[in-house]
């Protein structure tokens, strides 16, 4: 016989990617399908059980989860909350160390425990539950997670370790849930994976990302499909033609690079060359013209010398990527890496990531004064004050650019698109009006 269900309210609160988000979406769901009261982050109201969803990435996102675990345990500790709950990534990795080091959480979960959550809670998991979430985004768009899992040997990426391999999600089960998620307003979905180019292989024996955008894109409801994470190396070109010629797929690419230097690619087993790169980003381009390029670079990687972070400045300057994320380099237990000195100084990397995001910084001014007098259509995504906040399809949602828009006499929804004329521009905002 079942213990009754717990009566206490609850808060997931996510740290880390999209990914992660996915995750909590879905373990709400799970939650309220129980008729337990719950949300995403601390609510403003009291909270009893707090559920924390890790990240275990990088040394900066887990110092972030640890302290918000040892937050939340204090809380505990004087009678503000009952019972501290941890899963995910950190716990994944590192699962005896946290119970060992932080005795005040009351239970440990790894990423794959999602029905233990739900029976810790003393609650039914429903597995009829198939694609369905509590979003965590606005209404108006979604991620939409079409893997699990990386088969890339990457020296410095310890996700393969976490997630394991590369497991495809059925088409059909993508696109039922994208229909759910279209059902209940959602107009933008965000593709996500830790490497949507190999989407497919393992299911269907070959790549199969432009097909599944095109059945994607017959939702009607679905205005906007945008896609991040795509591995360069094998990259699917066949996904340029969707990408040229679907009016519904943004021309907007998220292809982590990371470095370009033929060293520094070879020890970081990125299965890809500078010219190689290079002949990529052409071919691109030249297919998608106006296409917004995202790319991710490291700085600080244990072999990077002063001359091949001048060869990165080099190649980004001459790129000039329409979006760009800078991080430094974390040496990760078990990794490939890890094997290799760490012989550049945090000062160092933090010296080296302040000179590239400045760069950066001023090619993005550039590229948005050029915006300036033109009209572009604009998804809006929230108000602030006076103005309407929101985006257009070369940006994606918390890490590029925003357009900021005067409060007039128009009626402007959130959530729905409009066109609006270039009035203005900063470092990475856009200032527009409504036509």
């Amino acid at each position: 016989m079942q213990t009754k269900k717990t009566n206490d309210k609850i808060s997931i609160i996510t740290l880390g990617c999209s990914k992660n988000l996915v995750d909590s979406e879905v373990l709400l769901a799970q939650i309220k399908a129980n008729k337990i009261n719950a949300s995403h982050d601390f609510l403003k109201n009291k909270t009893d059980i707090v559920i924390i969803n890790t990240c275990g990435f990088i040394n900066d996102a887990k110092e972030e989860s640890i302290n918000t675990i040892l937050k939340f345990t204090d809380a505990k500790r004087k009678g503000l909350i009952k019972k501290v709950i941890v899963f995910g990534c950190l716990v994944q990795r590192y699962k005896d160390e946290l119970k060992k080091e932080i005795p005040g959480v009351d239970a440990f979960f790894g990423v794959d425990d999602l029905y233990y959550i739900i029976k810790n809670l003393k609650a039914d998991y429903n597995k009829n539950l198939c694609g369905e979430r509590e979003l965590a985004t606005p209404s108006h768009y979604a991620y939409l997670k079409i893997s699990e899992g990386c088969n890339r040997k990457c020296s410095f990426c310890a996700i393969p370790l976490i997630r394991g391999k590369y497991i495809s999600k059925p088409i059909e089960n993508i696109v039922y849930e994208a229909k759910l998620l279209a059902a209940k307003g959602v107009k933008e979905l965000i593709l996500i994976a830790q490497d949507l180019t190999f989407y497919g292989m393992d299911l269907y024996g070959k790549q199969k990302l432009s097909y599944l955008l095109e059945k994607l894109s017959e939702i009607d409801k679905i205005k906007w499909l945008r896609l991040q994470y795509a591995y360069p190396a094998g990259f699917p070109h066949d996904v340029l033609d969707v990408i040229k010629n679907n009016d519904k797929v943004c021309k907007y690419l998220d292809i982590p690079f990371q470095h370009i230097n033929d060293n520094i690619l070879k020890s970081m087993q990125r299965g890809i060359t500078k010219k190689q790169s290079l002949e990529l980003i052409d071919k691109i381009r030249n297919k998608v013209p106006g296409i917004a390029l995202r790319t991710s670079l490291m700085v600080g990687y244990p072999t990077e010398t002063k001359k091949e972070f001048d060869e990165l400045m080099e190649f980004v300057e001459k790129t000039k990527f329409e979006r760009l994320g800078v991080f430094t380099y974390s040496s990760e237990e078990k990794t490939k890496s890890y094997e290799l000195k760490d012989a550049v100084l945090q000062k160092a990397k933090q010296q080296r990531f302040g000179e590239l995001m400045e760069l950066q910084r001023k090619i993005s001014l550039r590229l948005n004064k050029n915006k300036t007098g033109k009209t572009i259509k604009v998804l809006i995504d929230k108000k602030e004050g006076n103005h309407y906040i929101g985006r257009t399809e070369y940006d994606s949602p918390e890490v590029d650019n925003e357009v900021v828009i005067n409060k007039n006499k128009s009626k402007i929804k959130i959530g729905n698109l409009y066109t609006v004329k270039i009035t203005g521009a900063s470092d990475y905002d856009l200032y527009a009006s409504i036509t």
